[in-house]
Protein backbone atom coordinates (compact mmCIF):
# COMPACT_ATOMS: atom_id res chain seq x y z
CA UNK A 1 0.00 0.00 0.00
CA UNK A 2 1.26 3.46 -0.94
CA UNK A 3 0.35 6.18 1.54
CA UNK A 4 0.69 9.83 0.54
CA UNK A 5 0.23 12.39 3.31
CA UNK A 6 0.00 16.02 2.22
CA UNK A 7 1.81 18.19 4.77
CA UNK A 8 3.23 21.12 2.82
CA UNK A 9 0.93 23.95 3.90
CA UNK A 10 2.28 27.02 5.66
CA UNK A 11 -0.76 27.70 7.80
CA UNK A 12 -1.06 31.44 7.28
CA UNK A 13 -4.45 31.46 9.01
CA UNK A 14 -2.71 30.02 12.05
CA UNK A 15 -0.55 33.14 12.07
CA UNK A 16 2.50 31.26 10.77
CA UNK A 17 4.03 33.98 8.64
CA UNK A 18 7.63 33.94 9.89
CA UNK A 19 10.19 31.61 8.26
CA UNK A 20 10.96 30.40 11.79
CA UNK A 21 7.35 29.53 12.58
CA UNK A 22 6.48 25.96 13.49
CA UNK A 23 5.00 24.23 10.42
CA UNK A 24 1.27 23.71 10.68
CA UNK A 25 1.39 19.92 10.81
CA UNK A 26 3.77 20.04 13.81
CA UNK A 27 1.30 21.93 15.97
CA UNK A 28 0.29 19.75 18.88
CA UNK A 29 -3.00 17.98 19.45
CA UNK A 30 -3.24 15.92 22.64
CA UNK A 31 0.51 16.15 23.12
CA UNK A 32 1.63 15.01 19.67
CA UNK A 33 2.06 16.74 16.29
CA UNK A 34 -1.03 16.63 14.09
CA UNK A 35 0.96 14.73 11.48
CA UNK A 36 1.89 12.06 14.04
CA UNK A 37 -1.79 11.33 14.66
CA UNK A 38 -2.36 10.76 10.94
CA UNK A 39 0.70 8.50 10.65
CA UNK A 40 -0.40 6.49 13.70
CA UNK A 41 -3.90 6.04 12.26
CA UNK A 42 -2.41 4.70 9.04
CA UNK A 43 -0.10 2.32 10.87
CA UNK A 44 -2.97 1.04 13.00
CA UNK A 45 -5.23 0.39 10.01
CA UNK A 46 -5.44 -3.12 8.59
CA UNK A 47 -4.15 -3.00 5.04
CA UNK A 48 -5.14 -5.80 2.65
CA UNK A 49 -6.00 -7.93 5.66
CA UNK A 50 -2.53 -7.71 7.22
CA UNK A 51 -1.67 -5.01 9.74
CA UNK A 52 1.10 -2.70 8.52
CA UNK A 53 1.90 -4.96 5.54
CA UNK A 54 4.09 -3.50 2.76
CA UNK A 55 3.41 0.12 3.62
CA UNK A 56 5.18 2.82 1.63
CA UNK A 57 4.55 6.15 3.40
CA UNK A 58 5.46 9.29 1.47
CA UNK A 59 5.02 12.67 3.14
CA UNK A 60 4.82 15.76 0.95
CA UNK A 61 6.39 18.70 2.78
CA UNK A 62 6.87 22.34 1.87
CA UNK A 63 6.91 25.14 4.41
CA UNK A 64 9.36 24.21 7.18
CA UNK A 65 10.29 20.99 5.40
CA UNK A 66 13.48 20.52 7.41
CA UNK A 67 11.64 20.88 10.72
CA UNK A 68 9.02 18.34 9.70
CA UNK A 69 11.66 15.81 8.68
CA UNK A 70 13.67 16.40 11.88
CA UNK A 71 10.54 15.79 13.98
CA UNK A 72 10.27 12.26 12.55
CA UNK A 73 13.93 11.25 12.44
CA UNK A 74 14.47 7.58 13.08
CA UNK A 75 11.18 6.46 11.57
CA UNK A 76 12.61 4.50 8.68
CA UNK A 77 9.30 3.74 6.99
CA UNK A 78 8.77 7.43 6.18
CA UNK A 79 9.99 9.11 3.01
CA UNK A 80 9.74 12.81 2.25
CA UNK A 81 9.37 14.87 -0.91
CA UNK A 82 9.28 18.66 -1.17
CA UNK A 83 6.52 20.56 -2.95
CA UNK A 84 7.84 23.91 -4.08
CA UNK A 85 6.08 25.97 -5.23
CA UNK A 86 2.75 24.82 -3.81
CA UNK A 87 0.26 24.66 -6.65
CA UNK A 88 -2.55 22.63 -5.15
CA UNK A 89 -3.34 19.15 -3.90
CA UNK A 90 -2.99 17.52 -7.31
CA UNK A 91 0.42 19.12 -7.75
CA UNK A 92 1.41 17.85 -4.28
CA UNK A 93 0.60 14.24 -5.15
CA UNK A 94 2.47 14.68 -8.45
CA UNK A 95 5.63 15.28 -6.41
CA UNK A 96 5.13 11.96 -4.61
CA UNK A 97 4.30 9.99 -7.77
CA UNK A 98 7.90 8.87 -8.59
CA UNK A 99 8.11 7.15 -5.17
CA UNK A 100 4.86 5.20 -5.58
CA UNK A 101 4.82 1.52 -6.42
CA UNK A 102 2.52 0.88 -9.39
CA UNK A 103 1.71 -2.60 -8.11
CA UNK A 104 0.03 -1.23 -4.99
CA UNK A 105 -2.92 1.09 -4.46
CA UNK A 106 -2.37 4.62 -3.18
CA UNK A 107 -4.18 6.18 -0.24
CA UNK A 108 -4.06 9.98 0.02
CA UNK A 109 -4.41 11.67 3.42
CA UNK A 110 -3.86 15.11 4.94
CA UNK A 111 -1.46 15.97 7.74
CA UNK A 112 -3.77 18.58 9.26
CA UNK A 113 -6.72 16.21 9.83
CA UNK A 114 -5.57 14.62 13.11
CA UNK A 115 -8.83 13.07 14.36
CA UNK A 116 -9.15 10.43 11.63
CA UNK A 117 -9.74 6.93 13.03
CA UNK A 118 -7.92 3.85 11.79
CA UNK A 119 -11.31 2.09 11.66
CA UNK A 120 -12.56 4.70 9.19
CA UNK A 121 -9.51 4.14 7.02
CA UNK A 122 -10.20 0.40 7.13
CA UNK A 123 -13.69 1.01 5.75
CA UNK A 124 -12.22 3.03 2.91
CA UNK A 125 -9.56 0.42 2.14
CA UNK A 126 -12.13 -2.37 1.93
CA UNK A 127 -14.66 -0.43 -0.19
CA UNK A 128 -15.88 -2.23 -3.32
CA UNK A 129 -14.70 0.07 -6.09
CA UNK A 130 -11.79 1.01 -8.30
CA UNK A 131 -11.62 4.41 -6.64
CA UNK A 132 -13.03 5.13 -3.20
CA UNK A 133 -13.34 8.52 -1.59
CA UNK A 134 -14.30 9.47 1.93
CA UNK A 135 -17.25 11.84 2.24
CA UNK A 136 -19.30 13.36 5.03
CA UNK A 137 -22.70 15.03 5.31
CA UNK A 138 -22.57 18.60 6.67
CA UNK A 139 -25.54 20.81 7.42
CA UNK A 140 -23.27 23.81 6.82
CA UNK A 141 -21.02 22.74 3.94
CA UNK A 142 -19.67 26.21 3.10
CA UNK A 143 -16.04 26.07 2.04
CA UNK A 144 -15.98 22.39 1.11
CA UNK A 145 -15.95 20.67 -2.26
CA UNK A 146 -19.29 19.01 -3.06
CA UNK A 147 -19.87 15.45 -4.25
CA UNK A 148 -21.91 15.50 -7.47
CA UNK A 149 -23.92 12.35 -8.23
CA UNK A 150 -26.17 11.33 -11.10
CA UNK A 151 -29.86 10.53 -10.65
CA UNK A 152 -28.95 6.93 -9.82
CA UNK A 153 -26.66 8.01 -7.01
CA UNK A 154 -23.41 7.29 -8.81
CA UNK A 155 -20.51 9.64 -8.12
CA UNK A 156 -19.76 11.82 -11.14
CA UNK A 157 -17.25 14.37 -9.91
CA UNK A 158 -16.13 16.70 -7.13
CA UNK A 159 -16.65 20.42 -7.54
CA UNK A 160 -14.85 22.97 -5.39
CA UNK A 161 -17.10 25.63 -3.89
CA UNK A 162 -15.53 28.48 -5.85
CA UNK A 163 -16.25 26.63 -9.08
CA UNK A 164 -19.70 25.31 -8.10
CA UNK A 165 -23.04 26.48 -9.47
CA UNK A 166 -25.74 27.71 -7.10
CA UNK A 167 -27.52 24.36 -7.24
CA UNK A 168 -24.29 22.47 -6.57
CA UNK A 169 -23.65 24.62 -3.52
CA UNK A 170 -26.91 23.34 -2.04
CA UNK A 171 -25.46 19.82 -1.87
CA UNK A 172 -24.58 18.70 1.65
CA UNK A 173 -22.36 15.70 0.90
CA UNK A 174 -18.82 17.05 0.89
CA UNK A 175 -15.48 15.67 -0.11
CA UNK A 176 -12.91 15.13 2.66
CA UNK A 177 -10.03 14.84 0.17
CA UNK A 178 -9.15 11.39 1.48
CA UNK A 179 -9.24 8.79 -1.29
CA UNK A 180 -7.72 5.56 -2.56
CA UNK A 181 -7.01 4.71 -6.18
CA UNK A 182 -5.00 2.31 -8.36
CA UNK A 183 -1.53 3.82 -8.57
CA UNK A 184 -0.94 3.32 -12.28
CA UNK A 185 -4.24 5.01 -13.14
CA UNK A 186 -3.62 7.71 -10.55
CA UNK A 187 -0.35 8.70 -12.18
CA UNK A 188 -2.07 8.98 -15.56
CA UNK A 189 -4.87 11.11 -14.15
CA UNK A 190 -2.40 13.36 -12.32
CA UNK A 191 -0.60 14.01 -15.58
CA UNK A 192 -3.84 15.21 -17.18
CA UNK A 193 -4.79 17.71 -14.49
CA UNK A 194 -5.43 21.33 -15.44
CA UNK A 195 -5.28 24.49 -13.35
CA UNK A 196 -8.07 26.22 -15.27
CA UNK A 197 -10.20 27.01 -12.24
CA UNK A 198 -10.99 29.81 -9.82
CA UNK A 199 -7.82 29.25 -7.77
CA UNK A 200 -5.47 28.41 -10.66
CA UNK A 201 -4.47 25.24 -8.83
CA UNK A 202 -4.20 21.58 -9.74
CA UNK A 203 -7.02 19.90 -7.82
CA UNK A 204 -6.56 16.28 -6.82
CA UNK A 205 -10.35 15.99 -6.80
CA UNK A 206 -10.43 16.41 -10.59
CA UNK A 207 -9.21 12.82 -10.97
CA UNK A 208 -12.71 11.65 -9.98
CA UNK A 209 -14.26 12.97 -13.21
CA UNK A 210 -11.41 11.35 -15.17
CA UNK A 211 -12.01 8.01 -13.44
CA UNK A 212 -15.73 8.18 -14.25
CA UNK A 213 -14.98 9.06 -17.87
CA UNK A 214 -12.82 5.94 -18.12
CA UNK A 215 -15.68 3.83 -16.69
CA UNK A 216 -13.89 3.11 -13.43
CA UNK A 217 -16.19 2.32 -10.53
CA UNK A 218 -16.05 5.25 -8.10
CA UNK A 219 -17.63 4.73 -4.69
CA UNK A 220 -18.14 7.14 -1.82
CA UNK A 221 -17.68 5.90 1.74
CA UNK A 222 -19.64 8.17 4.03
CA UNK A 223 -18.14 8.82 7.46
CA UNK A 224 -20.92 9.18 10.03
CA UNK A 225 -18.63 11.04 12.46
CA UNK A 226 -17.98 14.42 10.89
CA UNK A 227 -15.56 15.37 13.71
CA UNK A 228 -13.01 12.97 12.28
CA UNK A 229 -12.83 15.07 9.14
CA UNK A 230 -12.10 18.38 10.84
CA UNK A 231 -9.04 20.06 9.39
CA UNK A 232 -7.01 22.73 11.13
CA UNK A 233 -6.57 26.06 9.38
CA UNK A 234 -6.86 28.50 12.29
CA UNK A 235 -6.07 28.76 15.98
CA UNK A 236 -9.79 28.47 16.69
CA UNK A 237 -10.00 25.20 14.74
CA UNK A 238 -6.86 23.94 16.51
CA UNK A 239 -8.51 24.59 19.87
CA UNK A 240 -11.72 22.87 18.72
CA UNK A 241 -9.81 19.78 17.60
CA UNK A 242 -7.87 19.72 20.88
CA UNK A 243 -11.09 19.72 22.92
CA UNK A 244 -12.51 16.88 20.83
CA UNK A 245 -9.33 14.87 21.30
CA UNK A 246 -9.47 15.46 25.06
CA UNK A 247 -13.13 14.48 25.21
CA UNK A 248 -12.26 11.23 23.43
CA UNK A 249 -9.43 10.58 25.90
CA UNK A 250 -11.72 11.24 28.87
CA UNK A 251 -14.37 8.88 27.51
CA UNK A 252 -11.77 6.14 26.98
CA UNK A 253 -10.53 6.53 30.56
CA UNK A 254 -14.04 6.24 31.95
CA UNK A 255 -14.71 3.20 29.77
CA UNK A 256 -11.65 1.64 31.43
CA UNK A 257 -13.16 2.30 34.84
CA UNK A 258 -11.48 5.55 35.89
CA UNK A 259 -13.50 8.09 37.85
CA UNK A 260 -13.12 11.64 36.54
CA UNK A 261 -14.47 14.46 38.70
CA UNK A 262 -15.15 16.44 35.51
CA UNK A 263 -14.44 14.85 32.09
CA UNK A 264 -14.21 18.34 30.63
CA UNK A 265 -11.32 19.32 32.90
CA UNK A 266 -8.58 16.81 32.19
CA UNK A 267 -5.80 16.99 29.60
CA UNK A 268 -4.04 13.87 28.35
CA UNK A 269 -1.07 14.93 26.25
CA UNK A 270 0.38 11.54 25.49
CA UNK A 271 -0.46 8.10 26.89
CA UNK A 272 -2.20 7.53 30.22
CA UNK A 273 -2.52 3.95 31.47
CA UNK A 274 -4.93 3.38 34.36
CA UNK A 275 -5.64 0.41 36.57
CA UNK A 276 -8.89 -0.37 38.35
CA UNK A 277 -10.64 2.18 40.56
CA UNK A 278 -8.42 5.13 39.67
CA UNK A 279 -9.77 8.57 40.61
CA UNK A 280 -8.69 11.86 38.98
CA UNK A 281 -9.82 15.24 40.24
CA UNK A 282 -10.26 18.38 38.12
CA UNK A 283 -7.59 20.30 36.23
CA UNK A 284 -4.99 17.53 35.98
CA UNK A 285 -2.52 17.31 33.09
CA UNK A 286 -0.82 14.10 32.00
CA UNK A 287 2.10 14.34 29.57
CA UNK A 288 4.30 11.74 27.91
CA UNK A 289 3.69 8.24 29.27
CA UNK A 290 2.03 8.10 32.69
CA UNK A 291 0.93 4.93 34.45
CA UNK A 292 -1.51 4.88 37.39
CA UNK A 293 -1.92 1.53 39.14
CA UNK A 294 -5.06 0.24 40.88
CA UNK A 295 -6.67 2.55 43.39
CA UNK A 296 -4.49 5.60 42.69
CA UNK A 297 -5.98 8.98 43.64
CA UNK A 298 -4.83 12.12 41.85
CA UNK A 299 -5.84 15.41 43.46
CA UNK A 300 -6.86 18.60 41.72
CA UNK A 301 -4.50 20.50 39.43
CA UNK A 302 -1.64 18.03 39.43
CA UNK A 303 0.79 17.72 36.52
CA UNK A 304 2.33 14.29 35.85
CA UNK A 305 4.85 13.70 33.09
CA UNK A 306 6.52 10.37 32.22
CA UNK A 307 5.87 8.95 35.67
CA UNK A 308 4.66 5.70 37.23
CA UNK A 309 2.46 5.65 40.35
CA UNK A 310 1.99 2.50 42.42
CA UNK A 311 -1.24 1.01 43.72
CA UNK A 312 -3.31 2.96 46.24
CA UNK A 313 -0.94 5.90 46.25
CA UNK A 314 -2.44 9.36 46.67
CA UNK A 315 -1.07 12.44 44.92
CA UNK A 316 -2.53 15.47 46.63
CA UNK A 317 -3.45 18.72 44.84
CA UNK A 318 -1.01 21.00 43.01
CA UNK A 319 1.82 18.47 42.88
CA UNK A 320 4.20 18.20 39.90
CA UNK A 321 5.86 14.90 38.99
CA UNK A 322 8.31 14.50 36.12
CA UNK A 323 10.21 11.30 35.40
CA UNK A 324 9.29 9.88 38.81
CA UNK A 325 8.64 6.34 40.01
CA UNK A 326 6.44 6.06 43.10
CA UNK A 327 5.63 2.84 44.92
CA UNK A 328 2.40 1.61 46.44
CA UNK A 329 0.47 3.27 49.27
CA UNK A 330 2.60 6.39 49.18
CA UNK A 331 1.40 9.93 49.75
CA UNK A 332 2.67 12.86 47.70
CA UNK A 333 1.85 16.53 48.27
CA UNK A 334 0.08 18.82 48.33
CA UNK A 335 2.42 21.19 46.49
CA UNK A 336 5.17 18.57 46.13
CA UNK A 337 7.62 18.33 43.26
CA UNK A 338 9.25 15.11 42.09
CA UNK A 339 11.91 15.66 39.44
CA UNK A 340 13.59 13.15 37.09
CA UNK A 341 15.29 10.28 38.89
CA UNK A 342 13.04 10.41 41.94
CA UNK A 343 12.34 6.79 42.96
CA UNK A 344 10.12 6.32 45.99
CA UNK A 345 9.44 2.96 47.57
CA UNK A 346 6.15 1.86 49.12
CA UNK A 347 4.55 3.96 51.88
CA UNK A 348 6.85 6.96 51.37
CA UNK A 349 5.43 10.37 52.34
CA UNK A 350 6.50 13.52 50.50
CA UNK A 351 4.68 16.55 51.85
CA UNK A 352 4.01 20.15 51.01
CA UNK A 353 6.79 22.15 49.37
CA UNK A 354 9.18 19.21 49.29
CA UNK A 355 11.33 18.68 46.19
CA UNK A 356 13.01 15.37 45.34
CA UNK A 357 15.45 14.97 42.46
CA UNK A 358 17.69 12.05 41.39
CA UNK A 359 17.14 10.35 44.72
CA UNK A 360 15.83 7.06 46.08
CA UNK A 361 13.79 6.80 49.27
CA UNK A 362 13.29 3.46 51.03
CA UNK A 363 10.05 2.07 52.33
CA UNK A 364 8.25 4.20 54.89
CA UNK A 365 10.58 7.18 54.71
CA UNK A 366 9.12 10.66 55.13
CA UNK A 367 9.88 14.24 54.20
CA UNK A 368 6.69 16.01 55.15
CA UNK A 369 7.54 19.71 55.04
CA UNK A 370 9.71 22.22 53.19
CA UNK A 371 12.71 20.07 52.24
CA UNK A 372 15.04 19.54 49.30
CA UNK A 373 16.38 16.05 48.63
CA UNK A 374 18.74 15.92 45.68
CA UNK A 375 21.25 13.25 44.60
CA UNK A 376 20.60 11.17 47.69
CA UNK A 377 20.25 7.50 48.57
CA UNK A 378 17.92 7.22 51.54
CA UNK A 379 17.11 4.03 53.39
CA UNK A 380 13.88 2.81 54.97
CA UNK A 381 11.96 4.52 57.77
CA UNK A 382 13.96 7.73 57.58
CA UNK A 383 12.38 10.95 58.83
CA UNK A 384 13.57 14.18 57.25
CA UNK A 385 12.63 17.25 59.24
CA UNK A 386 11.19 20.51 57.95
CA UNK A 387 13.64 22.84 56.27
CA UNK A 388 16.27 20.15 55.68
CA UNK A 389 18.32 20.19 52.48
CA UNK A 390 20.96 18.04 50.89
CA UNK A 391 23.59 20.51 49.68
CA UNK A 392 24.57 18.48 46.64
CA UNK A 393 26.26 21.07 44.40
CA UNK A 394 29.65 22.66 45.04
CA UNK A 395 29.41 25.08 42.13
CA UNK A 396 30.99 22.69 39.63
CA UNK A 397 29.92 19.14 40.43
CA UNK A 398 27.05 17.24 42.02
CA UNK A 399 27.79 15.01 45.04
CA UNK A 400 25.74 12.30 46.71
CA UNK A 401 24.30 12.03 50.20
CA UNK A 402 23.79 8.54 51.67
CA UNK A 403 21.42 8.07 54.58
CA UNK A 404 21.00 4.68 56.23
CA UNK A 405 17.83 3.06 57.59
CA UNK A 406 15.98 4.48 60.63
CA UNK A 407 17.75 7.83 60.57
CA UNK A 408 16.09 10.92 62.03
CA UNK A 409 17.11 14.27 60.57
CA UNK A 410 16.06 17.24 62.68
CA UNK A 411 14.51 20.37 61.31
CA UNK A 412 16.55 22.92 59.38
CA UNK A 413 19.56 20.64 58.91
CA UNK A 414 22.01 21.00 56.04
CA UNK A 415 23.75 17.84 54.78
CA UNK A 416 26.80 18.94 52.80
CA UNK A 417 27.54 16.23 50.23
CA UNK A 418 29.41 14.02 49.83
CA UNK A 419 28.38 12.74 53.21
CA UNK A 420 27.09 9.51 54.77
CA UNK A 421 24.69 9.30 57.71
CA UNK A 422 24.92 5.90 59.39
CA UNK A 423 21.89 3.73 60.12
CA UNK A 424 19.94 4.69 63.23
CA UNK A 425 21.72 8.03 63.55
CA UNK A 426 20.03 11.19 64.78
CA UNK A 427 20.98 14.61 63.43
CA UNK A 428 20.10 17.47 65.73
CA UNK A 429 17.95 20.24 64.35
CA UNK A 430 19.83 23.20 62.93
CA UNK A 431 23.00 21.18 62.28
CA UNK A 432 25.23 21.61 59.29
CA UNK A 433 26.74 18.20 58.63
CA UNK A 434 29.86 18.21 56.46
CA UNK A 435 31.46 14.99 57.76
CA UNK A 436 30.12 11.46 58.03
CA UNK A 437 27.85 10.82 61.03
CA UNK A 438 28.22 7.44 62.82
CA UNK A 439 25.51 4.84 63.22
CA UNK A 440 23.18 5.03 66.19
CA UNK A 441 24.61 8.28 67.57
CA UNK A 442 23.32 11.81 68.04
CA UNK A 443 25.35 14.25 65.98
CA UNK A 444 25.15 17.95 66.69
CA UNK A 445 26.88 20.51 64.47
CA UNK A 446 25.79 24.03 65.34
CA UNK A 447 27.28 27.09 67.00
CA UNK A 448 27.00 27.38 70.79
CA UNK A 449 24.22 29.70 71.86
CA UNK A 450 25.37 32.77 73.75
CA UNK A 451 23.67 35.74 75.38
CA UNK A 452 25.63 39.02 75.47
CA UNK A 453 25.06 41.01 78.64
CA UNK A 454 24.88 44.78 78.27
CA UNK A 455 24.20 44.69 74.54
CA UNK A 456 21.75 47.32 73.33
CA UNK A 457 19.88 47.42 70.09
CA UNK A 458 20.88 50.43 67.96
CA UNK A 459 18.29 53.16 67.65
CA UNK A 460 17.66 55.48 64.76
CA UNK A 461 18.38 59.12 65.38
CA UNK A 462 15.37 61.36 65.01
CA UNK A 463 15.46 63.63 62.00
CA UNK A 464 15.42 67.31 62.79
Amino acid sequence: MNIVILAAGQGKRLGLVSPNSLPKVLHSVAGAPMLAHVINAVRAATIDGVANASVNIVIVVGFGAEKVQEAFLGQGDLRFVVQSPQLGTGHAVQQAAPLLNDAMRTLVLYGDVPLIHSSTLQQLLTADGDVALLTVQLSQPTGYGRVVRDRHGNVLRIVEERDATNSERQLTEVNTGILIAPTRNLKTWLGALSNQNAQSEYYLTDIIAQAVAQHCRVVAVECADSEQMLGVNSKSELATVERIAQRRAANELMERGATLADPGRIDVRGRLDVGADVSIDVGCIFEGHVSLADGVRIGAYCVLRDSSIGARTEVLPFSHLTGAIVGAEARIGPYARLRPGAELSDAVHIGNFVEVKASTLGRGSKANHLAYVGDATIGANVNIGAGTITANYDGARKHRTIIGDDVSIGSNAVLVAPVTIGAGATIAGGSTISRNAPEGKLTVARARQATLEGWKRPKKEKKV
